[in-house]
């Protein structure tokens, strides 16, 4: 039902802004029935319908990027059906990207190994707390294939700092994540730059990273958002943070 939300209030915003002024993106893999439920639908069928139904939501003729959506459950479906099915509308122009996004970057390096893929939205998973996934980064780079970040305050601690209750990965943070952010803070309060500040630019970084996806609820949250990136910072804090 967000998605469908989304969808009709993008339209509105968008109906009198020309074509080639915005990149709009959406997700295929889950339908929502007549009764408001949503489940999951990976055959050629589904995916058409799925992007049928965003079209005539958004008002468009066409998609800028659509994303495989979360697949962790469904690999098999997303390889036979789900891909392909993507590609050729793709190869229609009725989509003119293709990706997929996940909070795992293993099974998007698979689908790399298969598919021809525009891009990928990787979450949580390429932080100033956590750099796992930056092999895979180096190979999207390689391949051509954007990489657009989200979660990348791993869904709270790295904008609220180690404080009680902090989130890591949606749930409470371990002892041993807590010192770890803790000592991030301490270097960056070296500086006087704020956690947040430091975890948002430590991304964009990084030369693989093409976009990064982070929220915002008012006018004044997207003006912080934007002088947050446009902040100047010392060039010795990175050395420092040795990252």
């Amino acid at each position: 039902m967000a998605l469908v939300l989304a969808e009709q209030r993008v339209s509105a915003g968008l109906a009198h802004v020309p074509r080639d002024r915005f990149v709009l993106s959406t997700k295929v893999g889950r339908l929502l029935r007549d009764d408001g439920s949503i489940y999951f639908d990976w055959s050629r069928d589904g995916i058409h319908r799925s992007i049928e139904a965003s079209l005539k939501r958004l008002q468009m003729d066409t998609i800028d990027i659509v994303l495989a959506h979360d697949p962790d459950n469904h690999e098999a479906e997303a390889l036979a059906t789900g891909f392909p099915a993507l590609l050729e509308l793709r190869e229609q122009g009725v989509v003119k990207a293709v990706g997929s996004g996940m909070n795992q970057w293993q099974m998007l390096d698979r689908f790399l190994d298969r598919f021809d893929l525009n891009c990928v939205l990787l979450a949580g998973r390429y932080t100033l707390l956590e750099q796992g996934a930056a092999g895979f980064l180096d190979r999207c780079r390689a391949a051509g294939v954007g990489v657009m970040l989200g979660g990348v305050f791993n869904s709270g601690i790295l904008a609220t700092g180690a404080r009680p209750g902090a989130k890591y990965n949606y749930a409470d943070a371990s002892p041993e994540i807590l010192a770890r952010v803790q000592a991030l803070e301490t270097i960056c309060a070296r500086y006087a730059v704020p956690l947040r500040q430091a975890a948002l630019q430590y991304v964009l970084r990084n030369p693989a990273v093409s976009t990064v996806v982070f929220g915002a609820v008012t006018a004044a949250e997207v003006q912080d958002n934007l002088a947050t990136l446009q902040a100047a910072l010392p060039e010795a804090l990175w050395d420092e943070l040795a990252v």
